[in-house]
């Protein structure tokens, strides 16, 4: 078996701040988006190296934020149990409300339909219709701890997965309040969840507090993969589609890079801001970002051969 090429990996953007919990790429600006334990949302523009926008939301850690871009909008949910919309043109409230009964974990927006899901220490996942005026159309009930994480299926729209502290990973369909089935998963808590698709077939990857992260065969239900190689817990997982690669962060500070074909780990980046929270990904693009506990994090990845192009 070929030893996989290693990736060249340039970090292009880094801007200190209070811990970043989430990160999430505009799909045309060049614009991420931090929400911050402190309670403030930033938008950094990292062409130019400055700050667009920053609102203080509230003063409870903003534990994720999101673009909708076809809106205009950034929302954020937050331990003060609150979803809050923004017009990120003018950083306008354009609504907010009590979501939850604890802790906001997570959101996830759908691609194409109006809809926001939320995961919260509530054990639930909401579904929300913005058109509706932010209705609540759905609650999914079945976790017995924390929903850390919860995930559109890219293949099936009409479906998404649910990470949780209770070790599994629960598949719903999104007219149904149960779940169609679940996985025990991880011996210990699961804080991040993935769709990993290739060459027509579904993978899920989930991250846990037992330092490891599983690739599971979505038909089968079986895992097919332990990538081990972190020392503390796994916070955030991600396959990017392009580089047709798995990037996992931790508390032990480091990013790992795995061949999503062979699952060799090709590359360790330290973040250089101690522990890392999460992970974003620009599509059709080779960036990556990282939120950390002493701020953002940016890097572009190619292969070195010294390509920089996602097509080369």
């Amino acid at each position: 078996m070929e030893t996989p090429l290693e990736l060249q990996i340039e970090k292009e953007f880094i801007q200190k701040s209070d811990r970043v919990k989430s990160v999430d790429f505009h799909p045309t600006q060049p614009w991420v988006l931090a929400s911050l334990y402190s309670g403030t949302v930033c938008i950094w523009n990292y062409h130019s190296q400055t700050t667009e926008k920053s609102v203080k939301v509230t003063d409870s850690p903003v534990r994720t934020a999101k673009f909708v871009a076809r809106e205009h909008w950034i929302v954020c949910g937050s331990d003060d149990k609150f979803i809050r919309v923004f017009d990120y043109n003018t950083m306008a409230s354009v609504k907010e409300f009590e979501a939850h009964e604890d802790y906001i974990r997570s959101l996830a927006v759908h691609p194409t339909f109006p809809f926001v899901l939320t995961a919260s220490d509530d054990k639930l996942i909401k579904l929300w219709d913005w058109e509706k005026n932010w209705e609540c159309t759905q609650t999914f009930e079945g976790h017995s701890h924390y929903v850390m994480q919860s995930a559109f299926n890219p293949k099936d729209l009409n479906t998404f997965a649910s990470a949780s502290l209770d070790g599994t990973i629960q598949i719903w369909n999104m007219d149904s309040s149960a779940a169609k089935f679940t996985l025990d998963a991880h011996e210990k808590g699961i804080n991040c969840i993935d769709y990993f698709i290739t060459s027509d077939k579904v993978y899920l990857i989930t991250g846990s507090d037992d330092f490891t992260v599983k690739v599971w065969d979505y038909e089968t239900k079986t895992c097919v993969q332990i990538l081990e190689g972190h020392t503390n817990n796994v916070t955030a997982v991600c396959f990017h589609p392009e580089l047709r690669i798995i990037i996992t962060a931790s508390e032990d500070g480091t990013i790992l890079i795995w061949n999503a074909t062979t699952f060799r780990l090709q590359n360790t980046l330290s973040s250089g801001l101690e522990r890392v929270w999460s992970i974003g990904y620009k599509k059709g693009s080779n960036q990556v970002a990282f939120g950390c506990d002493n701020g953002t994090l940016i890097v572009k990845i190619g292969n070195s051969s010294g390509c920089d192009s996602v097509n080369c």
